[in-house]
């Protein structure tokens, strides 16, 4: 009997590793500071390795210029800083995107533009993988 319950033990820890492999891409961050220059994601979950890019955005929500860009692991990646890279404003709403590695020149090289195929976006289901923010 006991041999059943660590089977049983060993295949629950087993589905469980492959779940979390298996995971949605997504971004998830909160409303923040940027007055340190860097835009934090608390977690990120990408299929393959990539990019946390971070558009200017509008009540629109339609993705608008880069200003920040961090490089990110396939799997989930904890507390993922981008550095920006223009004057950010209190009130600004910020798009945090998941953007892929194919299509560039360059591997570990962000080469995408806004409308570019190089390292472009991911979508999920036809809908880009991202969230928004407020700059507080």
């Amino acid at each position: 009997m006991k041999s059943f319950a660590v089977a049983a033990a060993l295949t629950l820890t087993a589905g469980a590793a492959l779940a979390d492999d298996h995971a949605m891409p997504m971004v998830k961050a909160m409303d923040q500071s940027v007055s340190n220059g860097v835009v934090s994601a608390e977690a990120v979950m990408a299929e393959s390795n990539g990019w946390l890019v971070v558009h200017r955005t509008d009540a629109e929500m339609k993705p608008g210029p880069v200003v920040g860009h961090a490089p990110l692991r396939a799997g989930e990646t904890m507390d993922v800083a981008a550095i920006l890279t223009e004057e950010v404003a209190s009130g600004d709403m910020l798009m945090l995107m998941v953007h892929g590695e194919e299509g560039g020149m360059e591997t570990g090289v962000f080469e995408y533009t806004l409308g570019a195929k190089e390292d472009g976006p991911i979508r999920l289901d036809g809908n880009l993988v991202m969230t928004t923010i407020t700059v507080e």
